[in-house]
């Protein structure tokens, strides 16, 4: 209420930076699990939202917002996650989803934490003979809705993948994005409508299948 009424209301270029952000806090359970958060923000008109997926393009989008209109909502996690965007050539485009592996089988869409294992379970796919594309969506609202169209079109099958709620985040978005121009087969992979549990960050990944072993899985059940 806060957010929406004092930032959101009248459209004040606050930058908010929400950490602890999915299941992967861990041990300190449901209480402090924010698996909804996506889902809140995206409703706040005006709001823009990110998730970035490694402390690079944390840093790429911290600055980037600063050049924009409105408030801005930058979704941190807690657990300590690979770089991957460290080429010396790295370049960061708030509006563009990168594209960061090419396939003609099926387009992987991921947000956050998600996109490395994302790229894992893409290997595991291809050792099957699955070529799978794999698109990092750092920014969820505004939506790239080229690239999410045109991934749609290439393969003709979607998944996407967040370590969120399935309801109202990345998934809803690009289900959103696709009924209105390109109807498309998709699996939603994130947390079903339930809250979380206390536990190890990586040992919860696995039993929600937000792993990259957990991902291959429900792809290959999907395409089969």
């Amino acid at each position: 209420e806060q957010i929406r009424n004092s930032v959101g209301y009248p459209h004040l270029n606050v930058r908010i930076a929400a950490s602890h952000a999915g299941i992967s806090v861990g041990e300190d359970g449901a209480t402090h699990q924010c698996i909804e958060d996506i889902s809140l923000m995206r409703n706040i008109p005006g709001m823009t939202v990110l998730c970035p997926a490694d402390d690079v393009e944390t840093k790429a989008c911290i600055k980037a917002v600063m050049d924009i209109e409105g408030p801005c909502y930058i979704r941190l996690g807690r657990l300590a996650v690979p770089a991957y965007n460290d080429e010396s050539d790295y370049e960061f485009n708030l509006y563009e989803a990168p594209i960061l592996r090419e396939g003609s089988d099926v387009t992987l869409f991921a947000t956050g934490l998600e996109v490395i294992e994302a790229l894992q379970a893409a290997d595991k796919l291809s050792a099957d003979g699955i070529e799978a594309q794999v698109v990092n969506v750092h920014t969820i609202k505004p939506l790239d809705v080229e690239t999410v169209v045109s991934g749609a079109k290439k393969t003709g099958k979607v998944v996407t993948i967040e370590e969120h709620s399935v309801i109202g985040g990345l998934g809803s978005a690009v289900a959103e994005t696709l009924s209105e121009h390109y109807p498309t087969k998709q699996l939603r992979i994130g947390i079903q409508d339930r809250f979380g549990e206390s536990g190890p960050a990586l040992k919860l990944l696995e039993k929600y299948e937000l792993d990259a072993k957990g991902i291959y899985k429900q792809v290959k059940e999907f395409l089969a």
